[in-house]
């Protein structure tokens, strides 16, 4: 072997090293691309996890938003319908019914004889009323002529000033008693008229409780007859507290009757009691209601509906939506953020299924519908559904 040809050998070339680098670059890299497509899957899954986690954390509710209630203006009040004038006539004079000439439902006018009472008491009682003053003028008209006489004597002396005084005196005495007398017998003659029982305006009989031989007693209070005046009638209502000021003289009314169904009657109000009653929390209203035609009866029941007053309705909320708590009457509130508010209110009338919200709540707030007992203040909540309206549940 020649040593000389060895040690000119050219060095390995480095081109043989490079396609063994490039093959590790390669390998790196499909390394690196292998571990990142593994990873983000497990990453997306993670995160997909998390925020699942966090949504079944966080409780669904579902809310509502008061409402309008039915406004009190249109409930029908319960009223009382009575005769314009009514009046219950008894007799003023003793005697015996000798007869009557009207009976119930008879229309009669005023001055009209109703019946008339034999008084033959009475009868004796003036006759000697009137004798007595007979008596008397005729006492007068003596007294008159001496005390004329006594006082031309006077003149001439033939009388002393103490007889003419004493003539006078017995004059002006005289004339007293004439006029008691007078005074007596107007009073019997008076008397003796109410023997006549008349009506005192027209009307209608809506009572007769008397007949023919019935022993009448002035100072009694036996009723002969009950006289009513319904070609208007009175329309009485209690009006609740919570509509008293909105109701006044002038305004209009609709007034229905059981008997009637599907017909309505206009009334006008006439005049308040200005007070509410204390028993009752209620405000006493009067109407005027028309009745020419005489179909409408007195006495009768029948409903109010207040047609032009202008009370704000109170907001209704589902009675579901009510938490009792120690601290009163609350309700979950949702903000803005999806968190809850516990809120006090205050209730007005319950009508079963709503109930009135007078204070705390508004219109545009919404309103967690059948909260849990453990709902606190700050916790999240996700509203599953629009938010609606307590008019459409």
């Amino acid at each position: 072997m020649n040593p000389s040809h060895d040690s000119h050998t050219p060095p390995p070339s480095p081109q043989r090293r490079y396609p063994l680098g490039r093959i590790g670059l390669v390998a790196v890299v499909l390394i690196v691309a292998a571990f990142v497509a593994g990873l983000i899957p497990r990453l997306r899954v993670r995160q997909t996890t998390i925020q699942e986690t966090r949504e079944l954390a966080t409780p669904t509710v579902t809310v509502v938003s008061a409402a309008p209630g039915q406004a009190a203006a249109a409930i029908p009040l319960p009223a009382e319908v009575k005769a314009f004038v009514e009046a219950s006539i008894y007799a003023r004079a003793s005697g015996y019914l000798k007869r009557w000439l009207a009976d119930i439902g008879a229309s009669v006018t005023a001055g009209q004889l109703l019946a008339e009472i034999d008084t033959p008491e009475l009868d004796q009682d003036l006759a000697r009323a009137r004798a007595e003053l007979a008596r008397a003028e005729a006492g007068l008209a003596l007294a008159k002529t001496t005390a004329a006489r006594w006082t031309e004597l006077l003149k001439t002396s033939s009388v002393s000033e103490q007889e003419t005084a004493e003539k006078k005196a017995d004059l002006a005495l005289k004339a007293a008693a004439v006029e008691a007398e007078r005074a007596n017998v107007q009073r019997l003659e008076n008397l003796k008229s109410f023997a006549r029982v008349t009506a005192p305006f027209d009307g209608i009989i809506t009572a007769r409780k008397t007949d023919i031989g019935q022993l009448i007693t002035a100072a009694g209070n036996h009723e002969l007859f009950r006289l009513a005046q319904t070609r208007t009638l009175r329309v009485f209502v209690s009006v609740p507290q919570s509509l008293a000021r909105t109701v006044a003289p002038g305004q209009s009314a609709e007034v229905t009757f059981p008997e009637l169904p599907g017909r309505r009657f206009q009334a006008k109000v006439v005049r308040t009691a200005g007070a509410v009653d204390t028993d009752s929390r209620t405000l006493l209203t009067e109407l005027s209601l028309d009745n020419t035609h005489g179909e409408l009866l007195s006495g009768s029941y029948a409903q109010v509906r207040f047609t032009e007053t202008h009370s704000t309705a109170a907001l209704t909320l589902p009675s579901n939506a009510l938490l009792f708590r120690a601290e009163g009457m609350q309700v979950g509130v949702v903000g803005a953020d999806d968190k809850v508010a516990l809120r006090s209110i205050k209730l007005g009338r319950d009508f079963g299924k709503t109930v009135e919200v007078l204070e705390g709540l508004s219109s545009t707030e919404r309103v967690i519908l059948n909260p849990s007992d453990s709902l606190t203040a700050g916790a999240a909540v996700h509203v599953a559904v629009p938010s609606q309206t307590a008019a459409t549940r």
